[in-house]
């Protein structure tokens, strides 16, 4: 597997300590404020120039999760799905997705997050994601653990699950149709087809759902990178891998494998030969 994140400068512990407490607090408020617009009758959905949706909500809570970034950290970079990026001085770059699943969210499904990442000289080192239709939450930084929260429960560490066989796995995607226009239909088809079962718990859920230990493998064919940064710190410090269809730990390469760790290889063998 490919290592070169790792050779990358590590960001001083106390930084990303404080930073990961930020990036906690407002996954959890973001998600709260997009919550506020979900199920309601009077929702506006737009086509952005790429012809995927976008409402009121996705953009409020990109704006919020801006403010408080530029008012906590102001040397700080900014990315995020909605907006423009604004250049850092810091070394530290925020990337954000307001709303994880807007076409979820759009229909009424509880199965959309509010991610925030936090990366470093190229590399994640802290991921954050609420569920407010759940009420779940999840968050991580590089050698601080993974950890786990329901509701007003105390936190708790988050790991993947220790199934090894393929006849045990539960394999989760965000869309299959997206596997056959990339050209990887056969990919899609030999992991579901081998997997004990597969289930369609997308976007950012389907992570959770590895992280957690309540899945095995999560794929998407397509991706952006606030769809990725976040999801790498998560799953890696819960004991898992986040990798591309060739193996490297990024979060760059518009593709992504989530796994328990244990069944990586199987999978890569699957991905590495198209």
């Amino acid at each position: 597997m490919n290592a070169s994140q790792t050779e990358r400068p590590d960001p001083p512990a106390t930084e990303v300590a404080v930073r990961m407490e930020v990036a906690r607090d407002l996954a959890i408020a973001g998600g709260q404020l997009a919550l506020g617009y979900f199920r309601r009758e009077d929702l506006e959905v737009h086509s952005k120039a790429d012809t995927s949706p976008v409402t009121v909500a996705d953009r409020s809570t990109e704006q919020f999760l801006r403010e408080q970034i530029g008012l906590k950290f102001p040397s700080d970079g900014i990315l995020g799905e909605e907006y423009d990026e604004r250049p850092g001085e810091s070394g530290f770059r925020w990337i954000v997705d307001p709303i994880d699943g807007t076409k979820t969210f759009i229909r009424g499904v509880p199965l959309w997050g509010t991610m925030v990442a936090v990366e470093f000289a190229g590399r994640a080192v802290i991921g954050a994601m609420s569920f407010p239709a759940l009420d779940e939450h999840i968050y991580a930084a590089t050698g601080q653990k993974c950890w786990y929260q329901q509701g007003d429960s105390a936190p708790r560490l988050a790991t993947v699950s220790a199934v090894d066989r393929w006849e045990d796995c539960l394999f989760c995607v965000t869309d299959a149709a997206s596997f056959a226009r990339q050209g990887r239909g056969d990919v899609y088809a030999a992991i579901e087809g081998s997997a004990w079962i597969s289930r369609s718990w997308g976007d950012c859920y389907g992570y959770l759902l590895v992280a957690t230990g309540r899945a095995e493998v999560m794929i998407d064919a397509i991706m952006n990178v606030w769809d990725a940064a976040a999801l790498q710190p998560i799953i890696e410090e819960a004991g898992g891998t986040f990798t591309d269809f060739q193996g490297n730990r990024t979060i760059d390469a518009g593709e992504g494998i989530a796994t328990n760790g244990r069944l990586l290889e199987k999978v890569l063998d699957v991905t590495r030969g198209t």
